[in-house]
């Protein structure tokens, strides 16, 4: 009875050995793949040794994106583990399509980050103060990021789309830096450079003088394009913006020449004659009276304010100095005086 009684506490004591051992193996390997997959989620990305870019489609699963890590070159490592860095984060399912930018030494626990937030790459297109719109419209064409939407589409078709049918498009969109993703097109841009310009010149005709000459915000947005053309000095728009609020309201002529370019189209070959200035077209703001029917480029901000802010002064007559500057007459005489001493001054530079 104490054989048996020794053989069965044997047989326990291996079992218990056996099962002990199986539980410290496998608390190891469990410790060891624990270890594998911290090192996994936050250590670099193999092969990611310089910036580089994915493009995630619509509808990817976690699969297809470690298989495009793989295509990019890298070496994206074990794909459980992958999927067991998703559940961690609680981003399994909830990872956006786009454009990502990978960094060098991105670990695929960052990724999976920027993934689940959407952090996609963002674009930049600046429409550029002073612009015409053949000049936007050529300048988006060359911008291969966005899809090209608009080609065939004329001016009054792209307005219909804007929904500002009785406009033409010369002037309407704000000069500003616009951000964009992957797959936005050149429309998506004129969209929300139309409405930033609604709204920055709604909140300033808000702001306009009781006595204003101006009769619409079109009118101001008119002006402030004939302002913007005429000078890059920031301190000046506000006078030259009275000037020809002056004349306005005096009935007075604006004779400004970007006007006057502005008429003569594909004709402007970079001077002006004086049969040019005699020459009518509904721009020549020497042969008509008022503003001009359209604004001839796209104003910034800055344009729109002087027209709607503009300065204290008498002036009536400014002429350009050849420095980027202007001389301001309240008089005519004193206006042709000043234009006598700058023509004279650029004559004898030139000899």
């Amino acid at each position: 009875m104490a054989a048996k009684n020794k053989k069965k506490f044997s047989v326990r004591r291996v079992l218990f050995n056996v099962v002990a051992i199986l539980v410290i193996s496998a608390a190891a390997l469990a410790g060891h793949l624990y270890t594998r997959y911290q090192r996994f989620a936050d250590a670099p990305i193999a092969g990611l040794v310089q910036a580089t870019q994915i493009d995630v489609p619509i509808g990817a699963n976690l699969p297809a994106i470690v298989g495009l890590l793989d295509a990019r070159g890298l070496q994206p490592g074990n794909p459980y583990f992958w999927r067991l860095l998703a559940r961690e984060l609680g981003v399994a399912g909830k990872l956006h399509a786009g454009e990502y930018a990978l960094d060098a030494g991105m670990t695929p626990r960052a990724l999976l980050k920027k993934m689940a937030a959407g952090e996609v790459v963002q674009h930049k297109f600046t429409i550029v103060e002073g612009w015409t719109f053949a000049q936007l419209h050529a300048a988006l064409a060359q911008d291969a990021g966005l899809q090209q939407s608009l080609v065939g589409v004329d001016d009054a078709e792209l307005m219909r789309r804007l929904g500002d049918t009785d406009l033409s498009p010369e002037g309407v969109f704000l000069p500003e830096t616009y951000s964009y993703v992957k797959g936005m097109s050149d429309f998506d841009v004129l969209r929300r450079a139309r409405e930033a310009m609604r709204k920055a010149l709604d909140k300033l005709w808000a702001e306009r003088a009781a006595d204003t000459v101006l009769k619409s915000p079109y009118e101001a947005l008119i002006l402030a394009s004939i302002v913007e053309k005429e000078t890059g000095r920031a301190e000046e728009r506000p006078q030259i913006a009275r000037v020809f609020l002056s004349r306005l309201k005096l009935g007075m002529k604006l004779q400004t020449d970007p006007t006057v370019i502005y008429g003569m189209g594909a004709g402007y070959n970079g001077n002006i004659r004086r049969s040019d200035l005699t020459t009518d077209t509904p721009y020549n703001t020497y042969t008509r009276a008022g503003l001009p029917p359209t604004p001839i480029a796209l104003p910034g901000k800055a344009a729109l304010a002087a027209v709607i802010h503009p300065a204290d002064t008498e002036a009536l007559y400014f002429v350009a100095r050849g420095n980027g500057s202007h001389e301001f007459s309240a008089t005519l005489e004193a206006h042709n005086r000043a234009v006598a001493r700058y023509q004279l001054n650029r004559q004898l530079h030139r000899q």
